[in-house]
């Protein structure tokens, strides 16, 4: 983020003046592009979030919309805040929009609540109520509101951090299920070669990318024999070495779309979409209804595992930010392949 300018010196582009109703104007005004309105005062939080947003080029939504409007020492204010801190504006717009899903219904129930007065007990009671639904959704919350009472601790908005004695909420982590190999065999014997199922499937194994990145990668993320693309839901910048098996498949089915997988008529899939079709198709292939995309980028997970490869080096490929997830994915490696490798290395060296 660059430096802001002294007080006095408009940053560049910015035009701000007050409407015939007297209300202050901001907008950013660069010649060539569509203007675009900033929240003011000048020089606010909210000013410089919007400013350096629209620089960049950015989608500007008003993440704490409301905020001008929102009790002082309410929840609901506290919310509005931390939606405009540097952590939550700087992460990536699927954290975010996950992280929103999460607290909006907490801010609907609570937010008009006095922050000061609400405790651990209090705390305690409306996550095991959420539990009594889903414990994942419990467990979510419980994680999203340590994070924003972290922020309204250290910003002075709240004296103490109510989360501070709160019970974790237990919950057993469901991994979507793993393709075996010989499923996995059995698809490719079903669609063949040139289908675009298949080229989905190796797409999918040979990369282990999230399906958010395999709906959009295409020929531009092509570099020196490394697949280059930002994940879409953790912001991090990820090289991944083009599998000699892989090198056939990485072609546009349709020269109108930039990405390989593209429906019949040349579009772009969502990643709803996308999980739907890949089950259809594994399914018509003899394949249990509940093999996803995601059960394939955990058997990537576990061919890596059975290569030899340390959690590092699948980290590497797969851009997972947590050692514990990756053991998860691969704890059902074949260990008698597993041990075959490590005899193999253990005489060669």
């Amino acid at each position: 983020m660059t430096k802001p300018p002294l007080k006095g010196k408009k940053p560049k582009y910015v035009h701000a003046y007050q409407d015939r109703h007297g209300q202050p104007r901001v907008y950013y005004n660069k010649p060539g592009q569509k203007k675009i309105a900033l929240r003011g005062p000048l020089y606010s939080e909210e000013f410089w979030v919007d400013y350096h947003k629209a620089v960049e080029g950015k989608e500007i939504v008003n993440e704490g919309a409301g905020a001008a409007k929102t009790i002082s020492g309410t929840i609901d204010a506290i919310v509005a805040k931390w939606y405009l801190s540097a952590d939550f504006v700087n992460s990536a717009p699927a954290t975010q929009r996950n992280y929103k899903s999460v607290i909006e219904p907490f801010r609907k129930e609570h937010g008009s609540k006095t922050a000061a007065n609400l405790k651990n007990v209090h705390i305690n009671a409306i996550l095991d109520k959420r539990a009594l639904t889903s414990t994942a959704q419990a467990k979510n919350l419980g994680k999203r509101l340590s994070t924003m009472f972290k922020f309204a601790v250290e910003f002075g908005l709240v004296a103490s951090n109510p989360m501070i004695g709160v019970k974790k909420v237990k919950h057993e982590v469901e991994h979507y299920e793993m393709w075996a190999d010989d499923e996995i065999a059995a698809f490719r014997a079903f669609w063949k070669d040139g289908t675009p199922q298949r080229q989905a499937l190796e797409i999918l194994i040979y990369t282990g990318l999230r399906r958010s990145d395999v709906v959009r990668v295409g020929p531009q993320h092509l570099k020196d024999g490394f697949i280059k693309i930002r994940s879409q839901k953790t912001g991090v910048d990820l090289n991944i070495p083009v599998h000699p098996n892989l090198t056939d498949y990485l072609v546009v089915g349709d020269k109108r779309h930039l990405a390989f997988i593209v429906t019949a008529y040349g579009g772009s899939r969502s990643e709803k979409a996308f999980t739907n079709w890949l089950k259809e198709a594994a399914t018509k292939a003899g394949l249990p209804d509940s093999r996803s995309p995601h059960g394939l980028r955990r058997a990537a997970c576990r061919a890596l595992a059975e290569a030899g490869c340390t959690v590092w080096e699948i980290m590497s490929i797969t851009g997972h930010q947590s050692v514990k997830e990756v053991e998860g994915y691969v704890a059902d490696v074949d260990q008698a392949k597993l041990a075959k490798s490590a005899i193999a290395k253990w005489a060669k060296a």
